[in-house]
């Protein structure tokens, strides 16, 4: 891109819509939305322009509030914003327009404006279309910090004012702003025939010359410029993945240079500040937050190109397209509401013990969603994912929700919208999953279907061992498939047994799978609790009463004998106990439950008695 085009940053969740500028409505988006319009022409060459221009500009709306010393005042830039705090896309000389949304009472206005005057914004500019007529506290706070205030027409377009500025700070040929901001709008347009990150790596194709990829941190491929040939293989899409959160783990500032194949790549992160990275407020100041709670969940841009020598209005302007790259992870996950909704009330109904005609109608709900078109889904899954750091000071089950939303994608399906066919709840350090299975055909070749512990095991294990650095772990467990409501409850129970040999094993990410599990353990999860209670305080309450009256451990002579297969020699040597006081203490076991420890239907009672207690 020639030196002298613009940048367009607009990192949001929301489709464009009534508020937003884009549109050519008259006031700024829903609250969050940001637009950053500035020059990367060199400074010196750059047309100056003043506020006093602006307001002797009658088709720019604009009414002065206060501030009428400061006129002469330079503006450099213009964004648009309803963040509460936008301090972090601030340098200093921007035009601010905001339609006011952050404002939810009068105290509001004191820090909102603070904030811009300390970042050295030139002036603020309100729109009246949605609220009406500016608050008088929005006035008094401008003139407490001697910042000029204007009030914008509600008959005029922010996106007017913005063009208007950009062309006269660049001063670029009309034609091409006009072929810059078309390009930012279609990014800015959803649906099918707009926005997504295939139309942002388009532009660095056409304008820069570079081809580029959006992965996901598990190495999964999101998109790539129309040039980039997006079935880059995927051991250079886990290659690129491992170095990125490797880099990140060891703070490192991006991009983050790599060599994979014989070739460089420019590695950038994209970073969501809906999920509250991108801001200072209540979290903290920007950045505070520890990389653990994202490291695993954030997209990243690579590039095949050396960043090292580049200027600082390339290097710039690829940061500009991270943030319009984010824009689409934060619609992602705005869609993904639903059915993350839906797996909580599916799981709360399995865990509370539901009647399976109450599971079966909401399941009923919930397959439409996520198999559009389909109908009602045959068979389900389950999958239990939990992340856990050293120190335990951090959750991991959100951490684990964003991991299994991006392993568990359709690999049939392209991109970031259409791969959708989970649905992810988490509970503090647990995230469990519910897939849904299509009907399998009748030409089937008789081999399992749905996901493979192995097959997810590795496609991740590599990338996510670097962002686990040596501090973190990812156990993983998955189910058989059920078909029916009946089935879930076991099937999550078995997840979750899955999960647990998984945690047994060395590495940093490990997964198991139903197969994995021994039989007995495979029928447990199916038996419902109140026939456990029962079974298991019918052979194992009176010994339990027993040891607590006399202190004599017949519960743990009882697992000692039958771990080593009822051999006296083997037991009383493990319990160093002479092999008389081993018989006394199985002769009282079996006096007081009314079973022959010699019988292999008694040890057999007994052995799944201590597993379910």
């Amino acid at each position: 891109m020639r030196a002298g085009n613009i940048v367009h940053r607009t990192p949001r969740a929301h489709s464009a819509e009534p508020g937003n500028p884009c549109t050519g409505h008259p006031y700024s988006g829903p609250s969050g939305t940001i637009q950053i319009h500035r020059s990367f022409r060199d400074r010196t060459a750059a047309t100056r322009m003043r506020l006093r221009a602006l307001l002797d500009t009658d088709a720019l709306g604009l009414r002065l509030l206060g501030g009428e010393d400061e006129l002469d005042r330079t503006v450099r830039g213009v964004m648009t914003t309803d963040l509460r705090d936008p301090s972090r896309y601030l340098s200093g000389g921007e035009l601010v327009l905001t339609g006011l949304a952050w404002r939810r009472d009068a105290t509001d206005s004191e820090p909102f404006v603070r904030i811009l005057a300390s970042a050295g914004v030139t002036a603020l500019a309100a729109g009246e279309a949605e609220l009406g007529p500016i608050p008088e506290d929005l006035v008094a706070a401008c003139a407490r910090h001697r910042l000029p205030l204007f009030a914008v027409n509600e008959s005029v377009a922010f996106a007017t004012i913005t063009e208007h500025v950009v062309r006269q700070v660049s001063g670029e040929r009309a034609g091409d702003l006009a072929a810059v901001v078309d390009r930012h709008r279609r990014m800015m347009t959803s649906g099918p025939a707009g926005g997504g990150p295939d139309v942002v790596l388009d532009l660095l194709g056409s304008d820069l010359d570079l081809r580029a990829w959006v992965l996901s941190p598990a190495g999964r491929l999101i998109a790539g410029s129309p040039g980039a040939e997006p079935g880059l293989p995927s051991a250079v899409c886990a290659a690129l993945a491992g170095e990125h959160l490797a880099a990140v783990r060891t703070g490192r500032r991006g991009p983050y240079r790599v060599a994979v194949g014989g070739t460089t790549y420019s590695l950038f992160p994209i970073r969501s500040s809906a999920r509250g990275t991108g801001t200072a407020g209540a979290s903290g100041a920007p950045g505070s937050r520890d990389v653990r709670e994202t490291v695993l969940s954030d997209w990243l841009l690579a590039v095949e190109a050396d960043a090292g020598d580049w200027p600082a209005e390339r290097l710039d302007l690829l940061e500009g397209v991270t943030q319009l790259i984010s824009v689409e992870r934060d619609r992602r996950d705005a869609a993904r509401t639903v059915r993350r909704r839906l797996a909580q009330e599916v799981l709360e109904l399995v865990q509370t013990g539901a009647a399976p005609g109450e599971i079966a109608a909401r399941l009923r709900v919930a397959a439409p969603v996520l198999l559009p078109g389909l109908g009602a889904a045959p068979h389900w899954q389950v999958v239990v994912a939990r992340v856990e750091w050293d120190g335990g000071e951090i959750e991991g089950g959100a951490v684990a929700q964003a991991l299994l939303e991006e392993i568990l994608v359709d690999p049939l399906s392209a991109g970031p919208e259409p791969s959708d066919r989970i649905a992810v709840a988490h509970t503090g350090e647990e995230a469990i999953a519910l897939v849904p299975l299509p009907a399998v055909s009748s030409e089937h070749d008789g081999s399992e279907a749905g996901l493979h512990a192995d097959t997810l095991l590795a496609a991740v294990r590599d990338p996510l061992s670097a962002g686990l650095d040596d501090d973190g772990r990812l156990t993983l467990g998955v189910s058989a498939s059920v078909h029916s409501a009946e089935g879930l409850r076991g099937a999550l129970e078995e997840a979750r047994h899955a999960r647990r040999v998984a945690a047994a094993r060395a590495g940093r990410v490990c997964a198991a799978g139903h197969q994995e599990l021994a039989s007995h353990v495979l029928l447990l999860p199916f038996v419902p609790d109140d026939v456990r209670r029962a079974f298991t305080a019918r052979l194992l309450d009176p010994l339990r009463d027993y040891d607590r009256r006399h202190r004599a451990e017949l519960i743990p002579t009882l697992e000692a004998f039958l771990d080593c297969d009822g051999s006296w020699t083997r037991c009383a040597a493990r319990l160093h106990l002479h092999v008389n006081t081993l018989r006394y203490r199985v002769g009282r076991i079996e006096q007081l439950t009314s079973r022959d420890l010699s019988r292999l239907e008694d040890k057999l009672d007994f052995f799944l008695a201590l597993r379910m207690s």
